[in-house]
């Protein structure tokens, strides 16, 4: 098969829509799957403007942005994306995300955009909405109907978490998406701990222990599927290079008493995370956020890798050198053949058996030390644990 029929092929047979058009906004060519979202036939559109496939004022408007782009070459959307809506043959509108490629060939100007019908995800996040907001109507009315809400909750909760490996598949070619859904999805999630936290609150005053429960796996699911999306969210900005280090002066002995106390709350039953800090000095010039960050996943790993009874140790230091900080759990260790690939993206080691992760957290750690022109370096053994430690050199 020759270069040209397997390209054609793969766009025939994509699920996206693909079309092009030339520097006048005639289109060229539509695949199937634009038709078929759009409700044309390819003779239909093709030899057309591809103002036709768009709502007002996108329509009047399209010829303008192509002629002002060809003077300025400054892109509203060419080359970078956005989510815009497109108009069916009926005259319906339906959400899209759509990115726009720009093409030479034989001398010649086209631009091609990659259609990704947004509908169902919608549907999914205004479902989400309406579902939080039920929970909070009946925690504040106190009614026997809870239980049936948290249900459906628990029913959205699988559904927005189809949805979204789904659209993880889409996005190993489009990674703009994952930054997308990320932003799409943090506030709904809030929304949904916080009206759990509000039920697990009534329940404990009333005594009605199966609320309590089902309180505390929502907010466990949401923790760890937040978790996952500002991973993933971490990796995209890392891979387009929209992270940069920003140093501010800041009591490095507050952060980390702010993250202790919030990473205490996440903790297993009867795990302990005990602080101290030593040298005289307690300020630290650094990126506040990529260092919270950084200790943020070690604590976590350290709360997932150990026991029930587990005691982690967590320790800055400030001296003549500059900073360190380290993270000591008494868990399962890291195996001494897995060790060596153990900062790899999506890298778990293999006795992790089925403790949930996504084999992104030190990576990111790595990433964002070296940002900050620190290193990371750990030992462990199966019998004593694991010892994470951040060093970060003294500012000039």
């Amino acid at each position: 098969m020759k270069n040209s029929d397997l390209l054609l092929d793969i766009v025939q047979n994509a699920i996206d829509g693909i079309i092009s058009i030339n520097d006048r906004g005639i289109v060229e060519s539509i695949n199937p799957s634009a038709c078929k979202l759009f409700g044309y036939e390819p003779d239909e559109v093709i030899g057309n403007n591809i103002s036709i496939l768009m709502p007002q004022p996108d329509q009047l408007q399209h010829d303008n942005y192509i002629r002002r782009y060809q003077v300025t070459h400054k892109p509203r959307i060419i080359g970078i994306g956005r989510e815009v809506s497109g108009l069916r043959k009926d005259q319906t509108t339906f959400p899209m995300r759509l990115g726009v490629s720009e093409v030479n060939y034989n001398g010649k100007v086209f631009y091609v955009g990659f259609i990704h019908d947004l509908t169902h995800q919608k549907e999914a996040e205004e479902q989400l909405r309406d579902y939080a907001l039920h929970l909070e109507e009946l925690v504040e009315t106190r009614t026997q109907s809870l239980n049936d809400t948290i249900r459906a909750l628990e029913v959205a909760k699988e559904q927005i978490s189809t949805s979204l490996e789904s659209e993880k598949e889409l996005g190993k070619l489009k990674s703009r998406f994952i930054s997308m859904a990320s932003h799409e999805f943090r506030t709904p999630l809030s929304t949904i701990q916080l009206s759990a936290s509000l039920a697990e609150k009534y329940a404990e005053s009333a005594g009605v222990k199966e609320i309590n429960k089902h309180a505390l796996k929502i907010k466990a699911s949401v923790t760890s599927l937040t978790a996952i999306l500002n991973n993933f969210l971490q990796m995209e900005r890392l891979e387009s290079g929209n992270i940069q280090a920003t140093d501010s002066v800041f009591d490095l002995t507050e952060l980390a008493r702010e993250i202790t106390e919030e990473m205490q709350q996440l903790a297993k039953t009867n795990q302990q995370i005990h602080y101290r800090h030593k040298g005289q000095s307690c300020e630290l010039s650094l990126d506040r956020n990529l260092l919270k960050n950084c200790i943020i996943n070690l604590i976590t790993n350290a709360i997932k890798y150990s026991g029930d009874d587990g005691v982690i140790a967590f320790t800055t230091t400030i001296d003549d050198s500059g900073c360190t900080v380290s993270v000591k759990d008494d868990g399962i260790g890291i195996p001494a053949e897995d060790q060596k690939h153990l900062f790899g993206a999506f890298f778990r080691a293999q006795n992790t058996g089925n403790i949930p992760g996504t084999g992104l957290g030190l990576n990111i750690v790595a990433r964002h030390v070296a940002l900050m022109h620190g290193e990371v370096s750990f030992e462990s053994d199966n019998e004593s644990g694991t010892i994470f430690t951040l060093k970060f050199p003294k500012h000039d």
